[in-house]
């Protein structure tokens, strides 16, 4: 008996068994993430986490200060513990650095809410989605369109409150440098397309006495953006891009797009901006802003990116994406356009692309 448990002994020595246990180990936290997503945000509405970031706290002192019961107490405070949230000892529960990292983080709250009010229900979808190619977590969710863009007036206050602090978070802090690029050509005008609720016409004014800007967003969201924005210089324009008899404006000067083109899939995108190469005079500027999947310096922008292309799927419109630099370059060839010059801007690890007609180049 001693010399076979011996050799048992060793034999599962020389085996992969610790990268199968880790493998296995990994499979059940993703098989239960939807559970382990749902205790943090009890945790954050029952006031836990804000409750142990002040400091350490015992069960007792968490019943009591939370007003929640020992069954709850229990339960999430012992689901947060194996996930890493919490930490337990000589009776005390501490917040760790990741639970802080949910209440301290900026952008780990704009992604939270964003995950958790918009997405979340409707993820339950994406095989769906993908074999319609519709939004249908949209559909079956928040109501019956054919994709979010049109409804965004119309959602839940809670729902809209998180989508645009999502879609404002991370392309704000990109403007005063975006627009040092864009006023070294000293445009006249700047035309805007998917300019959302104005922020930034605002900047754009702000930054420049002269220059005169037009956003152009679909007709339904523009009441939205001239409550925000109220200057002379400033003039709205209606219009979906994609609709086949959609007419744009005349341009010159500048043409910018702000995590535009990410909503459209790879036909759609070359078709806009044929169009705007058709009614762009000559010497006409376009700047095109994105958080490309390839260009991030750290892997959990990578991820967050790659796992955004399934918002896209099935929440917003069902047949476009998160793109790589690569893949945007050869879609702004097959219109006719040409890169002029690339910028990295903002602390997200945002890309400038500068284009201009080919003729030009």
């Amino acid at each position: 008996m001693e010399k076979n448990a011996t050799k048992l002994k060793y034999r599962r020595k020389r085996t992969k068994y610790p990268k199968r246990l880790e493998a296995f180990t990994k499979a059940q936290e993703i098989i239960f993430a939807p559970f382990t997503f749902q205790v943090i945000a009890a945790l954050i509405d029952f006031g836990v986490l804000e409750m142990l970031n002040a400091g350490p706290a015992d069960i007792s002192e968490i019943i009591s200060g939370c007003k929640i019961s020992k069954y709850c107490a229990k339960t999430l405070s012992e689901a947060a513990i194996v996930s890493g949230i919490i930490d337990f000892k000589d009776g005390k529960f501490y917040l760790t650095d990741l639970g802080r990292t949910f209440l301290e983080n900026e952008m780990t709250r704009v992604n939270f809410n964003f995950m958790k009010d918009v997405c979340y229900l409707g993820a339950s979808e994406i095989e769906n989605s993908f074999k319609s190619g519709k939004p249908e977590g949209l559909k079956k969710y928040l109501g019956d369109y054919p994709t979010i863009y049109p409804a965004l007036s119309k959602l839940p206050e809670q729902v809209q409150k998180s989508w645009y602090e999502f879609d404002h978070y991370y392309s704000d802090t990109c403007f005063n440098k975006v627009l040092n690029i864009i006023f070294k050509n000293n445009p006249k005008e700047i035309f805007d397309i998917g300019g959302n609720t104005g922020k930034f016409e605002m900047a754009c004014l702000q930054y420049n006495n002269n220059c005169k800007i037009t956003l152009l967003d679909l007709p339904e969201n523009l009441d939205r953006a001239k409550s925000c924005v109220q200057s002379e210089r400033c003039d709205f324009y209606g219009i979906n891009v994609i609709a086949e008899d959609a007419k744009f404006p005349q341009m010159s000067g500048a043409v910018f797009m702000s995590q535009f083109l990410d909503c459209f899939s790879e036909e759609q995108i070359v078709s806009i901006l044929k169009n705007i190469s058709k009614v762009s005079e000559d010497n006409t500027h376009i700047y095109i802003l994105e958080p490309f999947i390839d260009n991030q310096n750290f892997k959990g922008a990578e991820y967050s990116l790659t796992h955004i292309s399934l918002y896209f799927t099935c929440m917003a419109n069902g047949n476009s994406k998160m793109y790589s630099e690569k893949d945007m370059r050869e879609l702004i060839n097959k219109s006719g356009l040409k890169v002029k010059e690339k910028y990295t801007v903002g602390k997200h690890d945002y890309t400038l692309l500068e284009c201009i007609k080919n003729e030009m180049v």
